[in-house]
């Protein structure tokens, strides 16, 4: 048998010749052993380990055009990703459907600021992107490349899957169940719409959950006028902070919105240090339902979308594209108002 190789790494060539066969029968020994005898494979594999051979997979998937890796395409840097309870739940719906269909995973957040030049650095078989908008530059190049894409969070596009889930109704849902118990002066906090907001509107997501905020206030013969909003990031600080600023009017809220439950988790925060009861001085709502929703106190009433289904379905599309199965399917998944203890009937403060 032969010797281990010193001064180098073992190559498919060296099990060749010391198996006494062609290279071509060595890849075969690994990929696709039905092309060569049982006997053949067994004295290459021995070969293999006596020289301490192992096939370099990336190289080979490589060459074939594929990773068996799908990626995420994040809009924001990792620290603000990890930072977020909702991706969490939305990794795990997209690793569930890694683990079952032999994938692995990998997280691609903007190179440099930009999400246009993280692109090229992924090798990966297809992307999931996440809220960003149809008509960028980020989603023409994917198309340029021919990579095999799936939209969350988004606008709905006709040459790509996409996975949604009823913003609209959610968002109207919820403002409707504060109209309802009686509350008129509200405080909504947005996830920030970015800097194009004044020209082209609200958009994606966000423009779905202030149409159906600004249609529950038309129900109650209000607009969006007689709101007090704060546009913020997504994280607890910045919910802390807007509510602050809220609360500092002459004529504050007597329940704040907010468009995410970090958001609301913050404006709880501020609330309790200002020394106000939540909810009996002020009621606080959220949208999406993170785990700590259930057990954050008071326990916070917030529309539930399905994240993890959200994530699960987003994978399945996607995998279904690289295969070529992909049909360009569009999901809209419903939402659900969960009510628990952070809202009551605004007092008379």
């Amino acid at each position: 048998m032969p010797s281990r190789k010193v001064g180098g790494k073992p190559t498919s060539s060296d099990v060749a010749a010391a198996a006494g066969v062609s290279r071509s029968a060595v890849s075969f020994a690994f990929n696709n052993p039905q092309r060569i005898s049982a006997a053949t494979r067994e004295r290459i594999l021995a070969a293999a380990a006596e020289l301490g051979y192992t096939p370099n997979t990336l190289a080979r998937m490589l060459q074939a055009g594929t990773t068996n890796s799908i990626g995420v395409l994040l809009p924001q840097r990792l620290a603000q990703i990890l930072e977020n309870p909702y991706y969490a739940r939305f990794l795990m719906g997209v690793g569930q459907i890694c683990d079952q269909e032999g994938y692995t995973l990998l997280l691609t957040p903007p190179l440099q600021d930009s999400v246009l030049k993280a692109i090229p650095y992924a090798a990966v078989d297809g992307f999931i992107v996440c809220g960003l908008e149809t008509e960028g530059a980020e989603v023409a190049e994917l198309e340029r490349h021919q990579i095999p894409f799936v939209l969350i969070d988004s606008d709905r596009y006709e040459n790509a899957a996409s996975v949604d889930v009823d913003d609209r109704g959610g968002a109207h849902e919820v403002t409707r169940y504060l109209l309802e118990l009686g509350h008129r002066r509200l405080g909504v906090l947005s996830i920030d719409p970015g800097p194009d907001v004044a020209t082209r509107g609200y958009r994606g997501p966000l423009g779905r959950r202030m149409t159906g905020i600004a249609e529950a206030l038309a129900g109650a013969g209000l607009s969006m006028a007689d709101v007090a909003l704060a546009e913020v990031p997504v994280t607890r600080v910045d919910g802390y902070r807007a509510t602050k600023g809220l609360m500092a009017s002459g004529n504050p809220p007597t329940a704040i919105l907010a468009l995410s439950d970090m958001l609301a988790y913050g404006a709880v925060d501020a609330l309790q240090e200002l020394g106000l009861s939540v909810p009996d001085q002020v009621s606080v709502t959220g949208f999406d339902d993170l785990a700590e929703s259930a057990w954050f106190r008071p326990r916070l009433t917030t529309v539930r979308q399905p994240i993890v289904t959200k994530g699960r379905s987003a994978a399945s599309f996607l995998i279904s594209a690289i295969r070529g199965e992909d049909q360009h399917p569009h999901q809209l998944l419903g939402t659900t108002l969960i009510v628990r203890d952070s809202a009551v009937k605004p007092s008379n403060r």
